[in-house]
This record gives C-alpha cells, sequence and structure tokens, in this order.
C-alpha cells in the first residue's frame, strides 16, 4: 500500500527538481538540504502547490519568480520543525544555577537573552518561566528576551502565545496554574500565556544568513539545532557572529548534537552543548 503522505505520483519531482529546490534554499537561506531529505521536501512543498492550484513543480518555480514574496513561504515550507517546552532541560538548569547566581555577584540589573530559531515561542517561554522561578520577582530586574525565527507563520503563533494544552503535558501543576490561563469558548483545550511573561519577549522575523539589525550585547544566546541546517564554512560564519553579540563571558547554548568549529579559539566548553565567551564576565 502506499503511503497517503507520499504525493510523488500525483506530482512528478524529480533529481533536477530536488537540486533546484536546494540551490535556491540555499541561496535564500544559506540552509543546506541533505540529499537524503527529497521525499521530505516532496511531501511538504506539494501543499503549496495545491494551495497555490498548479500542476507541477516547473510552474511552481516559475511562480517564485513572478511573485518574490512567495520565497518567503518556500523557506518556511522547508524549515518547519517542532519545539517544545523545556527541550534540553539541564540548559534550563544551568540558567538557574549557574548563570543567574554569577549575574547577582555582579548586581547585574538587566538581562538580554536570544532565542535564535525560536520556532513556535516554546524555547524562548521557557527562559522566562525559568528566570521567573529563580528570581525573586521578575519585575526588579530589566528582562528582555528577543526570540527571532525565518518561519513568519510560527512567530505569528508564538506572539499569541496559545498552544494546545497537551503541550504542556510535562510541566508541574504549579507552573501551569503560575504560567498560563485555560482557554474558553473557541479556545477550549487551549492555554495562553500569561501576560507578564509575554510582554518580556519580542518577536522578530531574522535570517540568520542575511544582515542583523540588532547590536547585542546579549548575556546569552540560544542557537539550538539552527547549525544542523548549515555546511561547515555557513555554522562557522554563524558562531562568529552569534560570538561577536555575546558578552565577554555570555554563554551559548547549543543543540547536543551541534559542536563548535572555533572552540578553541572564543569558546570554553563548560556544560553539555553550553559554551562559555572567554572574558570575564561583567
Amino acid at each position: 500500500m502506499k503511503s497517503a503522505f507520499n504525493f510523488q505520483d500525483e506530482f512528478e519531482f524529480t533529481e533536477a527538481h530536488f537540486s533546484k529546490v536546494k540551490k535556491d534554499l540555499y541561496e535564500n537561506a544559506g540552509i543546506l538540504l541533505e540529499d537524503h531529505k527529497k521525499d521530505m521536501a516532496c511531501n511538504r512543498l506539494v501543499r503549496r502547490l495545491r494551495a497555490l492550484e498548479l500542476n507541477s513543480y516547473d510552474s511552481y518555480f516559475n511562480y517564485i519568480e513572478a511573485n518574490p514574496n512567495e520565497l518567503r513561504q518556500f523557506v518556511n515550507v522547508l524549515t518547519a520543525n517542532l519545539s517544545a517546552f523545556y527541550q534540553q532541560q539541564q540548559h534550563f538548569d544551568f540558567i538557574a544555577e549557574t548563570m543567574l547566581p554569577r549575574l547577582r555577584e555582579n548586581r547585574q540589573q538587566q538581562i538580554r537573552g536570544w532565542s535564535a530559531g525560536c520556532g513556535n515561542g516554546e524555547e524562548a517561554y521557557s527562559i522566562v518561566m525559568t528566570l521567573a522561578d529563580s528570581l525573586l520577582n521578575i519585575k526588579d530586574l530589566d528582562i528582555k528576551i528577543l526570540a527571532t525565527d525565518v518561519d513568519a507563520s510560527v512567530l505569528k503563533a508564538a506572539r499569541f502565545g496559545v498552544y494546545d494544552i497537551d503541550r504542556i503535558s510535562m510541566l508541574s501543576r504549579q507552573s501551569v496554574h503560575k504560567y498560563f490561563m485555560k482557554g474558553v469558548g473557541n479556545r477550549s483545550g487551549k492555554v495562553l500565556m500569561r501576560p507578564e511573561l509575554q510582554q518580556l519577549i519580542c518577536f522578530k522575523y531574522l535570517n540568520l544568513m542575511s544582515d542583523w539589525p540588532m547590536k547585542g550585547q546579549f548575556d546569552f544566546i540560544f542557537c539550538r539545532n539552527v547549525m544542523v541546517y548549515f555546511n561547515r564554512d555557513s555554522q562557522q560564519k554563524l558562531i562568529e557572529k552569534l560570538g561577536a553579540m555575546l558578552k565577554a563571558g555570555g554563554y551559548l547554548f547549543v543543540g547536543q548534537a551541534e559542536q563548535l568549529v572555533l572552540e578553541q579559539q572564543k569558546f570554553n566548553l563548560v556544560a553539555s552543548a553550553v559554551y562559555q565567551k572567554r572574558g570575564s564576565f561583567a
């Protein structure tokens, strides 16, 4: 039986089509699509063909040329990913147990963080929940978390802070009560992040391979499971730019399977998938 989710019989997706998809994705987003992801690319892009009422991938490529705004949708579809609250729990423990005590020692009243590749927002909200759990009163400090992603559709959802209730099933009852409001009416079965946490986060569209409008300097940056999309040269450029955005002594959190190529030059590995920029922590 053929998979209900394989559309290659409906729209022919040749090696030439896949080569163009890989080339266009790399040129427009700096993301390297691996050869074994041909079926994934086909199955995701076919939904755009249906939505646009096109009958072939060639017609879709022509549509992109005639409608440059479609490039963002093209990138969004191919880079869509799922995230979860407190993914890689040890990173949030590190914030609470190591980073914040050092900030207190320095009597720092301002905290700046960045969630790069924030997806649906769970990572950014997990950061501010960790801060709220670890501080006596988050209102006593100047806290701002930047959250960026290349997918405009997930950013829109992240700004609303509305999630299906099963997405918070792993959280304690205390955390759910403290940080979420239960949806009613047409939001029954959903939860909403409390406004006092939402206001600490600024969600913005950003392509990591384009110019960055912000100047830094961040106390910490989360860039997890993002570098796996790039080739080694692009990874090195990204790490250099991230390092320039960090304060001396600031922390860079990466995915478990990721490793910094510049570790020996600018960073020290201080915990599992946590790197510290060399220099005194100010």
